[in-house]
């Protein structure tokens, strides 16, 4: 790796990381002979769904097992890049977030996989989902192995739907405007239509559906758009018609309470609607339009990647590979965390079939709807995103200025980051 760029990643760590958490954890981060050292961010609740795929494979008596390495998702983003440059302790296995890959990449900091998976041939693009096998294939070459695609939708209340919406979701697509309209019912009985929530994914699966992109070459942002205008204005007038959840209010607490229609969020955010005292379901996010084809739900992925090691010995790469092989037969387990797993094997479980989330990925068409933003500069834009989103849907900032300022503060952090030397 080049030194300026190690310096880099060693003043900076990375961009700001996704939302989503997980799992139990070891503190060790080495590894003995006959262990495969495996370091995830997985130490929030599906982390135990984690553990337990893990326990069930070392059940298996492979040759190396697996050593869970938990760490909390900020501390092992920083790790990493100091780990790496010191050539010590780097682990065998590490879980990322799909957005880092490109960067991780382009500071050298990756080995491929293309010299393991001749004789592994079932690891390949037809048995998984293609959004998530294919962000892992970089300049011809294989970075990342997909475990799950985890996307945003919307939760619903069925018997707010049928009192306030009846008929909207017969198609499984929800429109802005079936929601304003079921919003306006909804007031005069103080029930929210739709609740304000991360804006991260809400603006960007809006902004694609307005036919907007982050970047057209790949590195400059193009952010000040009419389509980002438009993608934060719809939300902004949602609000201001009273059609949406009020700055300070809790969704989840309104949803769980029966006073809200429609929550946007997280596949993963099911297990905190177990004591829901109604029938909840999961559809496709807000749309603008009702045509399947056109359905755009932002998602991410969890992937595997392996860092640059010279300690990493060619049995541990083919005990690496095993595990691989096995966790995409063997799935079921991250499944039943909330989570929709990359392997196409999972369509062929009927447990999996009743879950809520398998929606996202039961048909070819429905799989196209899911939208990775898998910009190079992603942590960015979420930093801007996360920042002064609220503030620009409550009306504290003014649309021109958020589009304006998103543009700059982006196109500045670029200009300062060495790995687009």
């Amino acid at each position: 790796m080049k030194a300026n760029k190690m310096a880099k990643w060693l003043m900076m760590g990375v961009c700001a990381s996704l939302l989503v958490g997980c799992g139990n954890s070891s503190s060790s981060s080495g590894s003995s002979k006959n262990e495969i050292t495996f370091w995830n961010p997985f130490t929030g609740a599906d982390g135990s769904n984690m553990v337990a795929m893990i326990d069930a494979y070392n059940k298996t008596d492979p040759e190396y097992k697996i050593k869970n390495v938990s760490l909390k998702e900020g501390d092992m983003y920083a790790k990493i890049p100091t780990v790496v440059n010191s050539g010590k302790n780097i682990p065998d296995l590490t879980i990322v977030h799909a957005e880092r890959i490109k960067q991780y990449n382009d500071n050298g900091m990756l080995e491929s996989y293309d010299d393991l998976l001749g004789d592994y041939e079932n690891i390949n693009a037809d048995n998984y989902v293609a959004e998530a096998w294919n962000l892992g294939e970089l300049d011809g070459s294989r970075y990342s192995v997909p475990l799950d695609i985890h996307s945003w939708g919307t939760y619903y209340n069925k018997d707010l739907v049928e009192k306030y919406a009846p008929g909207a979701l017969d198609d499984n697509i929800l429109t802005f405007d079936e929601i304003k309209a079921a919003g306006e019912k909804a007031t005069a009985d103080d029930v929210r239509g739709m609740a304000v929530t991360w804006v991260k994914p809400n603006f960007l699966s809006l902004m694609k559906q307005y036919g907007g992109a982050l970047t057209e070459d790949g590195t400059e942002p193009t952010l000040d758009t009419q389509a980002s205008k438009d993608a934060i204005g719809l939300w902004k007038e949602m609000y201001d018609e009273g059609v949406t959840t009020k700055d300070g209010e809790d969704p989840t607490q309104l949803f769980l309470a029966g006073k809200l229609i429609f929550f946007p969020e997280g596949i993963w955010l099911q297990n905190n609607l177990k004591d829901a005292e109604f029938e909840w379901g999961l559809t496709n996010s807000p749309q603008l339009s009702d045509d399947l084809n056109e359905t755009v739900n932002w998602a991410s992925s969890h992937q595997f990647v392996r860092f640059n090691s010279e300690e990493r010995t060619d049995e541990k790469e083919k005990g690496i590979m095993d595990f691989l092989e096995w966790l995409r037969t063997n799935s079921l387990e991250w499944a039943k965390a909330g989570q929709n797993p990359a392997t196409l094997d999972i369509l062929n479980d009927e447990e999996y079939q009743e879950m809520p989330q398998s929606i996202f990925i039961s048909t070819p068409e429905q799989q196209a709807t899911l939208s990775i933003f898998d910009y190079k500069y992603n942590g960015y834009v979420a930093e801007y995103l996360d920042a002064h989103g609220f503030d620009t849907i409550f009306g504290k900032q003014e649309i021109d200025d958020f589009t304006s300022g998103m543009q700059k503060e982006v196109a500045d952090k670029i200009a300062k980051d060495s790995s687009n030397k």
